[in-house]
């Protein structure tokens, strides 16, 4: 499947918010999981934002700028993937049902279960895709549930066991 062209709305905001100096980063990250209406930052949000979104996206980019500053950014991968990087054999049973909790969050619990995610992967030095993580999350209410079911596929899923030149599994056989 090629890849889509990314929203320029989306990359132009991103720039916008690598471009903050550590001040505004610091003020936008203290309203981290708040709505707009209780921001402290609000003036600075909306010069960030780009022109032309409506209610529910000022919303979703308000959550995404807030978020921002409190962990690195990498250019692969969905949020499944990089909780996945951060998943070890001692916070597993945690870490597992902490995203069955996110993902099941609707839109008044996702800044704050978002916020508890972005803060955990900071604690393990693991990476966040922003501009995938902003396009998923325009997309969080759609009945379809898209994001929440690729965030699950690339968390839950099992990597594939690798296979030989003859494509058929590597250690198939059993001995007897």
């Amino acid at each position: 499947m090629p890849e889509r062209e990314p929203d320029p709305k989306v990359k132009t905001f991103l720039e916008k918010l690598t471009q903050l100096d550590a001040g505004e980063r610091a003020k936008l990250k203290r309203d981290a999981g708040k709505m707009i209406a209780e921001a402290q930052s609000i003036g600075l949000f909306y010069r960030l934002l780009p022109y032309g979104l409506n209610a529910a996206q000022e919303e979703t980019y308000f959550l995404t700028a807030t978020l921002y500053p409190m962990a690195e950014s990498c250019a692969a991968g969905n949020l499944g993937a990089s909780l996945r990087r951060a998943r070890d054999p001692k916070n597993h049973k945690g870490l597992d049902r902490r995203v069955e909790i996110l993902l099941d969050a609707d839109k008044t619990q996702l800044p704050f279960r978002l916020r508890q995610a972005i803060q955990f992967l900071k604690s393990k030095r693991v990476s966040v895709n922003w501009h995938r993580l902003l396009e998923d999350l325009q997309k969080w209410n759609r009945s379809s549930r898209i994001a929440q079911k690729q965030w699950a596929r690339a968390y839950f899923a099992l990597p594939e066991a690798p296979t030989d030149e003859n494509n058929s599994v590597l250690n198939e056989t059993v001995d007897d």
